[in-house]
């Protein structure tokens, strides 16, 4: 039976029969029958490898142990406000901290990212989200925003609808749009930077629709402009 640890560009934990392409963790979120009892335990979110040096992670959501999370990709896990690990992924952690100091001088290591992302997802004292509206225009891809209570994914000049098992529809990219941000300040810029993880940053199904609309798109029209 399907767990709830497929984790949505919100933050949100959900219930889905697919695993996505990245792996990750957030602290022990289940109790013993395997149900999810907090959205969180501590600062540290890190996004992994699926696969590491042949470990197995069975059986999954473990008494006492963390929970383990999955990801559609990249982009997902930075909108959820997770970064990379620095045990699977150490090449990608050391490129992000290098990105990170500069963008957060004095800020050096995991613990400083860390408490710098969770400032930025969570509300201090409520624990709830943090939504800073945005001009969508000026979002690198990659990053997430909410329209009609839903997040949609950044490429090029679309706006991409996501699932749990893929992108699944495009609308425009409007100038002058804003938009709820979902992805953390830090991890947008992170972006900015050109960020190519190790690991998938976007789904093939987000590529195969960026794809179809180029070969779609009649010459000569320009990106429409929001009412």
């Amino acid at each position: 039976m399907p767990l709830q640890n497929r984790v949505t560009p919100l933050g949100e934990l959900i219930v889905d029969p697919g695993r996505g392409l990245i792996y990750g963790n957030r602290g022990c979120l289940h109790d013993g029958q395997r149900r999810i009892r907090r959205r969180y335990e501590g600062k540290r979110w890190i996004a992994c490898r699926l696969r590491f040096r042949g470990w197995r992670r069975q059986p999954l959501m473990a008494p006492g142990r963390f929970t383990e999370l999955f990801f559609l990709d990249e982009a997902t896990a930075l909108a959820a406000g997770h970064r990379p690990c620095a045990l699977c992924r150490r090449p990608d952690y050391e490129r992000f901290g290098a990105i990170w100091q500069d963008l957060h001088p004095g800020q050096v290591g995991a613990d400083a990212i860390d408490s710098q992302l969770h400032s930025e997802r969570v509300a201090p004292g409520t624990r709830a989200p943090v939504r800073r509206e945005v001009a969508v225009e000026g979002l690198p891809d990659a990053a997430f925003v909410l329209l009609d209570g839903a997040p949609w994914l950044v490429l090029g000049e679309d706006l991409l609808s996501w699932s749990p098992r893929g992108y699944v529809a495009r609308r425009p990219r409007l100038a002058c749009q804003r938009a709820p941000l979902l992805t953390p300040p830090s991890s947008v810029e992170i972006l900015r930077a050109g960020w190519q993880p190790l690991v998938p940053l976007l789904h093939p199904s987000a590529l195969a629709i960026s794809a179809a609309r180029q070969s779609d798109r009649p010459p000569g029209i320009q990106r429409q402009t929001a009412l």
